[in-house]
């Protein structure tokens, strides 16, 4: 009989996070859910049913310890872990004359450290049994931006987390682990507008004129775990965004 695998979710009260940890419970994963609030991630339980194979872990994603304790609970609750995916992220669009220190340190500790900390725990939990996947949430606009958009910030960072993703990808190839990234384009989530205005703008963002949905993203997700020679690849999930000029 095969082994149930299991897999952490960062991010996964609501948005992309909470459409990824769906799918997977679908597939019967073990999943395990962090975000910051215990009260967040009961409610997004609640959504799903509260299925005996979701565990939900709270926690700062920036602090060291909280990916600590992510993976204890999860050896703890389901034994060996197959798949991180590293979702929770915030994303700040204005001026780069606006930004604030606050809006420095906020990015760096969710985007960065978010990614870091949880990316190491992995790495020493996978390395020893030669598998597993890490998958990271960029953004496609870190790959391109767009002058309608100034994000000089968050495209700093996502665009770091992209090359940290072939680093790492090539750190981890001898042990089995592969490493790769989704960077969405403009995607229905409670984190955009959804006014008929900023939604008009934001299909024009894309040269096929439409915003993608969780499922797009989702899908693109499934596919790289399910991979066991796809490693070190960004995979743009953007309407061809990137694709140009148009």
């Amino acid at each position: 009989m095969d082994r149930v695998k299991t897999v952490i979710v960062t991010g996964a009260s609501s948005g992309l996070g909470f459409a990824i940890a769906q799918a997977y419970l679908a597939r019967g994963y073990n999943v395990v859910g962090n975000a910051r609030s215990l009260e967040r991630l009961q409610a997004a339980a609640n959504q799903l049913g509260n299925p005996k194979n979701l565990l939900l872990v709270p926690g700062d994603i920036a602090q060291p310890e909280t990916a600590t304790r992510l993976f204890e609970q999860a050896e703890d609750n389901f034994g060996q872990v197959d798949i991180l995916i590293n979702n929770a992220g915030i994303f700040l669009s204005k001026p780069v004359t606006d930004y604030t220190e606050e809006d420095v340190d906020t990015m760096l500790a969710t985007n960065l450290k978010g990614f870091f900390y949880p990316s190491q725990a992995a790495a020493r939990h996978m390395m020893p049994h030669g598998s597993g996947h890490i998958v990271t949430i960029t953004a496609a606009i870190a790959m391109q931006p767009i002058s309608k958009v100034p994000a000089v910030l968050p495209i700093m960072v996502k665009g770091g987390l992209n090359q940290a993703t072939r680093g790492l990808a090539l750190e981890m190839a001898p042990h089995n682990v592969m490493v790769n990234a989704v960077a969405p384009g403009i995607i229905a989530t409670p984190m955009n507008n959804q006014d008929e205005q900023s939604l008009a703008f934001m299909k024009q963002m894309a040269p096929t004129q439409r915003i993608g949905q969780p499922q797009d993203i989702v899908d693109a997700v499934l596919y790289l775990t399910d991979s066991n020679f796809v490693t070190g690849t960004i995979v743009t999930v953007d309407g061809g965004t990137t694709a140009g000029v148009w």
